[in-house]
């Protein structure tokens, strides 16, 4: 095994374990995701780490007997394909989007990858449609338990105490509710082995970006110099947009149950393009007002990013060497903020 940690063997389908791979993954994947168009940024994917540029991608992966695979590819800005996507707002929504689309892809990748450990049970590549049905999956999981759950119990709870009865109350309570839910998904899951490895990549990510916008050289003695948490981290994002989505509700008029249920989920991308901006403003502007509220995000990656190894930063290095070097390439520019 080449001196790291296999994934977790269950007596389970090797389907059914690539199911729930694939799902745990997905429903993290807002959280690993970081970067924006002007700038390198990346992702941790099962035993490797994908990292882009403006306008190339590569994801590096190491398989079980040390080797370390790629796959790479040009990706255009989205908004040198779409003008309206340079606009304030909308510019995040698209960012992002093409952010998780690239993420789907790597995290596919590094999942047949990782199907090579159970070679011997004859398991088979991850194919679209088991992709389709994960993503359908985890969207309604994903709703399920950040939507209906906290207004449902934030409802309930203001019906049998009149003070957490009115909008703004009940919209707090509704947040509060939310946010404790997400920090006890990343406490429990952050437990198993699989996982835990995840967060080892991602701080290997994290490292790497920091030493590549440092100006110095990129080699895993200078990457490990630098801490494992970034302002840019998809943690932070996921916290900020929970902040920014408490005071959205708030004016929304709607008393009924159904109908604040629609508005959350309508909303969903007005949130998501607010959240990005006032991120994108706190990274290049640290130490202002608005860079203090993206700080919790900041101590939440003591949990989602974790010292790597030599061999983990290496993987990270390897992706964002690939990345640079199809960047260049095409004559692409990078500007670093």
């Amino acid at each position: 095994m080449t001196g790291r940690t296999a994934y977790t063997r269950e007596r389970l389908p090797v389907s059914i374990r690539t199911f729930i791979r694939l799902f745990t993954h997905i429903q993290l994947l807002p959280a690993l995701e970081s970067g924006e168009e002007t700038l390198v940024g990346g992702q941790a994917v099962m035993e490797g780490v994908m990292m882009r540029a403006p306008h190339s991608y590569c994801v590096a992966v190491r398989r079980p007997n040390g080797e370390i695979v790629t796959e790479e590819m040009p990706v255009p800005r989205m908004s040198e394909k779409y003008r309206f996507f340079k606009w304030p707002v909308l510019r995040g929504l698209g960012t992002l989007g093409q952010a998780m689309t690239l993420g789907i892809r790597a995290l596919k990748f590094s999942a047949n990858v990782a199907l090579d450990e159970d070679a011997a049970q004859k398991a088979k590549p991850v194919s679209n449609t088991m992709l389709a049905t994960n993503l359908i999956f985890s969207l309604v999981f994903f709703l399920f338990l950040y939507k209906f759950i906290p207004l449902f119990l934030a409802t309930t709870i203001g019906n049998h105490v009149p003070v957490l009865h009115g909008r703004v109350m009940s919209t707090l309570v509704d947040g509060m509710i939310r946010i404790a839910i997400f920090l006890a998904f990343l406490v429990l899951i952050s437990r198993t082995k699989d996982i835990k490895r995840v967060f080892e990549y991602h701080g290997a990510e994290h490292k790497v970006v920091f030493n590549f916008e440092s100006g110095k050289e990129v080699t895993v003695a200078n990457a490990q110099q630098f801490e494992t948490w970034h302002p840019r981290c998809g943690t932070s994002f996921l916290l900020v947009l929970m902040v920014i989505s408490m005071l959205v509700y708030v004016l929304i008029p709607f008393d009924g149950f159904a109908a604040k249920m629609l508005s959350r989920i309508a909303l969903l991308p007005v949130i998501t393009g607010l959240s990005y901006e006032l991120i994108r403003f706190a990274a290049k502007r640290r130490g202002t007002f608005l860079a203090w509220l993206t700080a919790p995000g900041l101590w939440l990656q003591r949990v989602t990013t974790q010292p790597p190894s030599d061999e983990q930063a290496e993987v990270a290095i390897h992706a964002i060497d690939r990345a640079m070097s199809l960047e260049r390439e095409q004559g692409g520019e990078l500007v670093i903020a």
